[in-house]
């Protein structure tokens, strides 16, 4: 699935987060460290031995829809204006300058490849994502491996069906 928040790449080293940053234009990157640490599904440090000595992951932080609700609702009731959307909500509370404003909003992340490594990953995406989510990630459940074209039609179509029962927008 393709998730609708914020790209963001992770940066570990010696099993620890060290930096996070934005995609930015591509090539250069918004530093949001300090945010990133605040979301609960950040790990701050990767499980397991196995890990890179340094490595990078990239992943998308998302506002659940569920939770997007209830903090416009909040919002109302202070007699604020509601936020547009769960995406823009999302970047914009990475981007806040007082990291205690992100921690209070209820961000997740969908971690979903390996940008790069010192050290051996594994050789298929399949792979890659079972490797992240020992060392701790979250990776998303709804993922699966397809075989053929017709497996992936079948995945996509199953998936334009059930898209309004996600808590995430995608």
């Amino acid at each position: 699935l393709k998730y609708d928040g914020l790209a963001v790449s992770l940066t570990y080293e010696e099993g620890v987060f060290t930096r996070g940053a934005t995609r930015g234009n591509g090539l250069v990157g918004e530093d949001i460290t300090q945010n990133l640490r605040t979301v609960k599904s950040v790990p701050l440090r990767v499980l397991g031995r196995n890990a890179p000595r340094q490595f990078e992951v990239r992943g998308e932080i998302y506002f659940p829809k569920s939770r997007f609700q209830s903090l416009n609702e909040e919002r109302l009731s202070n007699g604020l204006d509601p936020y547009a959307n769960p995406r823009n909500t999302a970047a914009g509370s990475l981007r806040q300058i007082d990291p205690r404003i992100t921690a209070s909003r209820p961000l997740d992340i969908f971690v979903y490849s390996i940008g790069y490594a010192d050290g051996d990953i594994p050789g298929t995406q399949w792979h890659a994502l079972a490797f992240l989510k020992e060392l701790g990630f979250k990776v998303n459940d709804s993922n699966r491996l397809a075989h053929t074209p017709e497996q992936v039609l079948d995945y996509y179509q199953t998936w334009v069906q059930k898209l309004e029962s996600l808590d995430y927008d995608c």
